[in-house]
């Protein structure tokens, strides 16, 4: 981390108007990890700070210290925008695009704020002052650690702090089990342990808070819509707006999903397709050396890392699958 240019941030921020920290669009458990765990650090070095988010945060990360003061912008479209207007400074965090803010995208660029973008994937675009990238760093919230470390912040680490950055490490390392998570990711991951907080129930609010509902909706996936393909070692499912009805689906009821593909056995490449109103939400994960980045940025309006990846496919359900299974077949060679 780059401690000259992180004092100068901090500087700014003093001196600045109105901040804002923002993240991307179905902000996940790192996206609202990283921007609490970062408000908590720099709240009281400027009153006017204020954490964004495009769209509704999952039921399973709304326990997070501080997390009822998140501006949500979809509920407040157009303050959302005279916000982003009237910010002095605007830290970016979890993405390295402005397009994955989607409708605040256009209120962003336009935006005269200072953009300072701390993020961990890869190949970002420059639309940024200040960028703090690293992709080998596990999560964002692990990078926000670096980056208070350098801005001189460490006195500011408390419980709460220490709470939303431990939920973010947690879940992109998909519970410190992804090659992503190294023997830094557990050091930093100690040093949030020591701070009191109670991993026990940390661990239960993220993974053990499933409804009635997201439960039968899970069986249903696995009986009705599994498919297998071993001979490309794939696996797929997928869920229709029909279907997320009649169960009742909330924000966040998807997560996870994808996984249970991936666990099968000889299984490396998988894939769940989600009917949304606008186009199919796809997520990819990997295991060992097939690059679902790659695969989502080629092929379906998508990106993220190597072994998880998010995308989007414009087609029905059906069709969007057989793309997909259709493109793994036919680059075979050089995606397996």
């Amino acid at each position: 981390m780059d401690q000259e240019k992180a004092i100068k941030v901090i500087d700014l921020l003093k001196k600045q108007g109105p901040v804002i920290i923002i993240t991307h669009h179905h902000p996940d458990g790192d996206a609202i990890g990283s921007s609490l765990g970062l408000y908590h650090f720099i709240k009281n070095l400027n009153a006017n700070t204020v954490v964004m988010v495009p769209n509704d945060i999952p039921a399973f990360l709304q326990w997070m210290p501080s997390c009822d003061k998140i501006f949500v912008a979809s509920h407040h479209p157009e303050k959302a925008s005279l916000m982003l207007q009237e910010a002095a400074l605007i830290f970016c965090l979890d993405f390295n695009a402005p397009s994955r803010i989607e409708h605040l995208q256009k209120q962003l660029e336009e935006s005269k704020a200072i953009k300072v973008v701390i993020d961990h994937h890869p190949q970002p675009q420059d639309f940024a002052d200040y960028l703090f990238s690293d992709v080998t760093a596990s999560s964002t919230c692990e990078m926000v650690l670096d980056f208070a470390d350098a801005a001189g912040l460490q006195e500011n680490l408390n419980k709460d702090a220490a709470s939303c950055l431990y939920t973010g490490i947690m879940t992109d390392t998909g519970s410190f089990k992804f090659h992503s998570c190294t023997a830094k990711t557990h050091i930093i991951t100690a040093r949030l342990l020591s701070t009191g907080i109670n991993k026990t129930k940390i661990h239960q609010e993220v993974l053990d808070t499933n409804s009635i509902n997201r439960l039968r909706m899970l069986g249903n996936c696995l009986m009705n819509s599994l498919q297998v393909f071993p001979e490309i070692r794939t696996a797929t499912m997928h869920l229709s707006k029909a279907d997320q009805e009649h169960f009742c689906s909330a924000k966040g009821d998807t997560e996870g999903f994808v996984n249970y593909c991936l666990s099968i056995k000889g299984i490396d490449l998988a894939a769940m397709f989600i009917e949304n109103a606008e186009y199919i939400k796809i997520s990819f994960r990997s295991k060992n050396t097939i690059d679902v980045n790659q695969i989502a940025r080629r092929f379906f309006n998508g990106g993220g890392h190597a072994n998880a990846a998010g995308g989007k496919a414009f087609e029905s359900l059906a069709d969007s699958q057989k793309r997909f299974i259709d493109t793994i077949y036919s680059h075979a060679s050089e995606i397996l």
